[in-house]
């Protein structure tokens, strides 16, 4: 049978359980028993799709390569940059394809593949267990609820969301912000995990701290990471230029990360909806509340979906994250047919640059005063 998607919050946090969802489920039951019938008709399967395990080798070797070259071959400028650049880049198709599928548990219908794969972003110096709760809890469920929402949340930086306030610096946001979405990395590898784990909390949601196996496998990443992206190549190249590649390769990482985000999420057809203040309740069922928070971009575009591991399908993945990306085209076609169905908008972008200057439009929109 088909996994069915987190439905409602877990209540452990007070923030949390006063935001409840209501309204009529018939569009998930519906559209969740079309997409059981593409499964059983074409005998596919959900999980373990030999393109992703594929896929998987082609982006680690690309991974490998680039890292080798940069730290052991390169010794002229002109070759460390783009290997730096190709090495931010195999970063993000190593983030979008395997640890995202990996802590979805699209990836394999093996809990211990599943976490494998996982992990492989505490290889690139994040951290799969706060990651795990930042994003497949609290943003697959509160998606662009306001104070809910961590990922919509950037501080005083900027304003994303229309409730949210508007401090005077915001008038450039839409120019600045573009630039500050490269540092997202560097954040997470030296103060947002730590400072998540330590407070126990992410944003105003409270979640467990690590402990056990999980506790080592967050010290022991970061001491492999910080090992790989200083030490190591310390012992071969002066520290300042260490610095200087390591900046290099993952702002171009965070700017594919961040700007992939915000198309999907942060953009004029998006919906900033909020519950009722006094009972807590959204307006809508939350299968409803995930297509008209969600953008889909450039659905034709083979090598885009490819390399951004089905993310251009946002809708899709908010609505089934435990199907492998790999079934995303095709089921956007019942998930488009059903929207239709039950008269809900299907936001789509005809490519990249149509969300890009979207994502511009309304960062503009939300710098200018009220």
């Amino acid at each position: 049978m088909l996994n069915s998607p987190i439905i409602a919050p877990i209540a452990t946090s007070d923030a949390r359980q006063h935001v409840k969802f209501s309204g009529s489920d018939n569009f998930q039951k519906t559209l969740k028993a079309r997409v059981e019938r593409y499964f059983q008709f074409t005998g596919r399967s959900q999980r373990d799709c030999w393109q992703m395990y594929l896929k998987t080798a082609i982006i680690f070797c690309w991974f490998i390569a680039s890292y080798v070259l940069l730290v052991f071959a390169a010794n002229a400028w002109w070759q460390s940059v783009p290997l730096a650049i190709s090495l931010g880049l195999s970063m993000a198709a190593i983030g979008f394809n395997v640890q995202h599928d990996g802590n979805h548990k699209a990836y394999s219908r093996h809990s211990w593949i599943n976490r494998i794969m996982a992990m492989s972003l505490d290889l690139l110096g994040g951290s799969s267990y706060t990651w795990n709760h930042k994003h497949n809890t609290i943003h697959h469920t509160y998606a662009n609820i306001a104070d809910q929402d961590d990922d919509i949340n950037v501080g005083f930086f900027g304003r994303l969301a229309p409730t949210q306030r508007r401090l005077g610096i915001h008038r450039m946001q839409h120019y600045y912000l573009w630039l500050l979405y490269g540092l997202l990395p560097m954040k997470w590898h030296f103060l947002d995990d730590f400072y998540d784990v330590a407070r126990g909390k992410i944003g105003t949601h409270r979640f467990a701290r690590p402990k056990g196996w999980s506790l080592a496998n967050f010290i022991g990443g970061k001491v492999l990471f910080f090992s790989l992206a200083f030490v190591l190549p310390a012992l071969f190249h002066p520290i300042w230029m260490v610095v200087v590649f390591y900046l290099l390769a993952f702002w171009v990482n965070g700017i594919l990360i961040s700007v992939v985000f915000q198309l999907a999420h942060v953009v004029e057809e998006a919906e900033f909806p909020l519950p009722d203040e006094l009972t807590g309740k959204m307006p809508t069922h939350w299968a409803v509340h995930q297509v008209q928070t969600t953008v889909d971009f450039a659905r034709n575009n083979w090598l885009l979906t490819w390399f951004l591991g089905g993310l251009n399908f946002q809708i899709e993945h908010h609505l089934f994250p435990k199907i492998s990306h790999i079934h995303y085209p095709r089921i956007s076609r019942l998930v488009e047919q059903a929207c239709a169905d039950f008269g809900l908008r299907y936001n789509t972008h005809r490519n990249f640059f149509a969300g890009v200057a979207s994502h511009f439009r309304w960062l503009q929109r939300m710098g200018q005063p009220v």
